[in-house]
């Protein structure tokens, strides 16, 4: 008999398990982010070959999480998590072993084939695990653990480094998401309804997902090489570059749990795009004037802005391909967040290379306001 069980919702235990075991996951990989580009220009590398270690960790990421729609289907999707978990953690250590290019690129493009899994498995959970009338406040509280770790471990990671070295670092950043994978047992899956053990292909959405997939990328550009390049464009700041990680962290936090009451109580879907666009390229335009105070408050603006999309933009995807298509939704969403990730750090690196990091930071901005009108475009409501 197949069961029709009603998914417990976002007070379940499934739910808070899911919640948990992400973030673990993206402890490791928030500590790591600022850290390793750090670790490969201490090898040798300049500003494009420390971008490119972000880069390549989001390239196999991308290409990784066009499987994994296919691989929730077959095998599930808490055995995809806990598998990324661990292959995103195990690696970490051995980047202590050298900091030459070659060797940090290897290791990263293995980290990016674990965080594409996690990545897209986690998120597609959030539409599994709760009802659909509660999908943009999930989408928060997944934010909340998705940010909690980036919030306290991107400032973090780059003080621990100056405190207790890098090979501490990286076995701390590889023993915790594994740690991750040993909560995935306890998530239990609602019964599906009989109609969709087939698993039908989610229908056309193209015009849909236009918007956040277009806002997604400009934003993830944004902020990718912000984290990338902030500890490179200021050095020997002391607090103030931690203290600008930890801004962009916690706004986009904010962000992210503001845009899920507004989604599900206020029915905003789709609505908050274009101002947290427009918010993130006023933050990257403070970065480019530099300076004390405008290097925090524009990292403030480009996280809450950035906080806004990441929440408005799964409900909307989650709406335009229906329960059908909530793994190929998710897979979209990462790889619009991780892609823009990553040619922010390497895109962003050969802007800064030869003209220097504010022109870099400028250009960021421009490209995220002239992709405020391909997002002008009106998204299907998300399912009430």
């Amino acid at each position: 008999m197949v069961s029709t069980s009603t998914p417990a919702g976002i007070t379940g235990g499934p739910f808070r398990f899911m919640l948990g075991a992400t973030v673990l996951c993206f402890s490791g990989y928030a500590l790591l982010l600022p850290v390793v580009p750090l670790w490969a220009e201490r090898g040798g590398s300049g500003a494009l070959g420390s971008g490119a270690t972000t880069a390549m960790l989001m390239a196999t990421t991308v290409a990784t999480q066009l499987a994994v729609p296919w691989l929730l289907v077959r095998i599930g999707h808490r055995w995809v998590l806990a598998a990324g978990s661990v292959l995103l953690g195990a690696p970490a250590p051995f980047l202590a072993l050298s900091a030459d290019l070659a060797p940090v690129l290897a290791l990263s493009a293995l980290r990016g084939i674990g965080f594409g899994l996690a990545t897209v498995a986690g998120s597609a959970l959030v539409a599994e695990l709760v009802p659909r009338a509660q999908h943009g406040r999930a989408a928060g509280r997944y934010g909340l653990a998705v940010g909690v770790p980036q919030l306290v471990l991107l400032a973090v990671g780059v003080a621990a480094v100056e405190r207790f070295g890098f090979t501490a670092v990286f076995v701390v950043a590889g023993v915790v998401p594994v740690l991750g994978a040993l909560l995935v047992p306890a998530i239990r899956m609602p019964g599906a309804p009989a109609a969709t053990l087939t698993r039908p292909r989610p229908r056309p959405a193209t015009r849909s997902a236009l918007a956040p997939v277009v806002a997604m990328v400009t934003c993830s550009i944004a902020q990718g090489g912000l984290i990338t390049f902030l500890p490179l464009a200021v050095p020997d700041a002391g607090l103030l570059v931690p203290g600008a990680l930890l801004a962009t962290a916690a706004g986009a936090l904010f962000g992210r749990l503001a845009a899920g009451e507004l989604v599900d109580r206020r029915g905003w879907g789709g609505r908050l795009l274009v101002p947290g666009m427009l918010l993130a390229a006023a933050g990257m335009g403070a970065e480019v004037a530099g300076g004390g105070a405008l290097v925090v408050i524009g990292a403030v603006a480009v996280g809450f802005g950035f906080g806004l999309v990441q929440n408005d933009s799964l409900t909307v995807l989650f709406a335009a391909f229906g329960s059908s298509g909530y793994g190929a939704a998710s897979a979209l969403w990462n790889i619009a967040y991780d892609a823009g990730t990553g040619v922010g750090a390497l895109g962003l690196g050969a802007v800064a290379e030869p003209f220097g990091y504010p022109a870099a930071f400028g250009v960021a901005a421009v490209v995220l306001c002239a992709g405020v009108a391909l997002t002008w475009i009106k998204p299907r409501q998300p399912a009430r």
